[in-house]
């Protein structure tokens, strides 16, 4: 039987932490969502401004991150370049902004963020997963 590492409650407070302080530091109202591997939700958090639907996004963006194994970005690209079947995938929301944790190969986990612009939302998401 393998072994894999899985996040603990300490792990998901350092990424929340390092995802808030990203997203205050550029005065950005987000929802920041962390999953683990099985896209159950582990965090939620609306910072103060961070409109309500933002609370429903980003934990689908971190539950698609997570068991797609890849950046939620990756599924948006493929139905933006043609591959329409691919919205007949059971994802949770094909929209940029879930980034998977990966530890040792692994996937233990996912971040989700929206609230901004996409590119804005992975960037707190790399910034929150750095911190590990």
């Amino acid at each position: 039987m393998k072994t894999k590492p899985q996040l603990m409650l300490a792990d998901v407070r350092r990424i929340a932490a390092a995802a808030e302080a990203e997203a205050l530091a550029n005065q950005w109202a987000v929802s920041i969502a962390i999953v683990d591997d099985g896209g159950h939700l582990l965090w939620l958090q609306r910072l103060d401004g961070a409109a309500p639907i933002t609370a429903q996004i980003a934990p689908a963006k971190a539950q698609t991150s997570a068991l797609g194994g890849r950046e939620s970005k990756a599924y948006e690209d493929m139905i933006n370049g043609g591959r329409f079947a691919f919205l007949s995938a059971p994802l949770v929301a094909a929209l940029e902004g879930g980034v998977p944790v990966i530890v040792d190969g692994q996937v233990v986990g996912a971040v989700g963020v929206s609230g901004v612009k996409s590119g804005e939302d992975v960037r707190i998401a790399r910034a929150a997963i750095a911190a590990l």
